[in-house]
């Protein structure tokens, strides 16, 4: 019988690693994924396998469907926004930078099955009809869940003036995160109003927050928290999501009037964020 040893193994741990965190979005779940697929592998006989990494993609997609339909079973609530989700932030950071904070939130919304074939068909260009006896279904009912699953990804109509508005949304978060008190400014109109439920904020009580001053002083105290947002569709128009986990957090809602920030909801409760239609932006 031959199995697979620890250095073979590695030499693949890291593209496992990225299959894993695309379908959990999870720094720790993923690694915990690709830890149980070396464990798999080193116990199976891969004498008749003609391409590992092929085989290993397929152990590792099964580990996390698993991971998927058991995290629906339990219905998990979001995190919320204090809580660390990795022993190493910056490298969760850097994981979600990878694949893009949108990306992650949208496929949250998926259906295991829906992610497991959009993940790996359109991101690591797995065949259908290898994809199809993993989710236990046809290769033409794969196909459809992909392509059911690509069209909430890319859900939005794109407008004109989505691409100034796009700039703008940009440009607060790289302000937020850089703590550019002026370039912040700049953004906003000067009656801006920010409002913010209780759950989205670390004191447990909701603001109003009236002017452009007073509301770029509330976001640049939120810069820590900025690495882990980006850019999105949020009902319509280009707003800020955060995911903690893999999982949507806090949704920054803009209402833009003559190119500039006139209105900012900050929506964090869960029963709230499950009315809000996240899309991913390509433009």
């Amino acid at each position: 019988m031959t199995t697979v040893d620890a250095e073979l193994f590695e030499q693949h741990r890291t593209r496992l690693r990225a299959v894993a965190y695309r379908m959990l979005g999870s720094a720790a779940e993923a690694d915990d994924a690709a830890q149980d697929a070396w464990l798999r592998a080193s116990r199976a006989d891969t004498t008749e396998v003609e391409n590992l990494g092929a085989w290993l993609t397929t152990v590792v997609a099964r580990v996390c469907l698993n991971m998927l339909r058991s995290r629906e079973q339990r219905r998990e609530d979001p995190f919320e926004i204090d809580v660390v989700a990795s022993e190493n932030p910056e490298q969760e950071a850097e994981l979600v930078d990878s694949v893009g904070v949108a990306m992650l939130v949208v496929l949250d919304t998926l259906a295991p099955a829906e992610r497991v074939a959009f993940v790996l068909h359109d991101m690591f260009a797995v065949p259908f009809d290898e994809i199809a006896p993993m989710i236990e279904k046809s290769t033409a009912a794969t196909r459809q869940l992909a392509s059911r699953a690509r069209k909430r990804v890319k859900g939005a109509e794109h407008k004109p003036d989505l691409v100034r508005q796009r700039e703008v949304a940009d440009a607060y978060l790289a302000a937020t995160r850089g703590g550019d008190f002026e370039a912040l400014m700049t953004l906003l109109d000067p009656d801006v109003v920010l409002r913010a439920d209780a759950t989205a904020l670390p004191m447990g009580r909701s603001v109003v927050i009236k002017g452009a001053a007073p509301v770029a002083k509330r976001a640049m105290a939120s810069a820590s928290r900025a690495m882990f947002a980006g850019v999105a569709l949020v009902n319509g128009a280009p707003g800020l999501v955060m995911a903690v986990g893999g999982k949507l957090a806090v949704v920054l809602a803009f209402t833009y009037v003559d190119g500039v920030i006139s209105e900012i909801d900050v929506i964090g409760h869960v029963d709230r964020l499950r009315t809000v239609d996240v899309a991913v932006m390509d433009i």
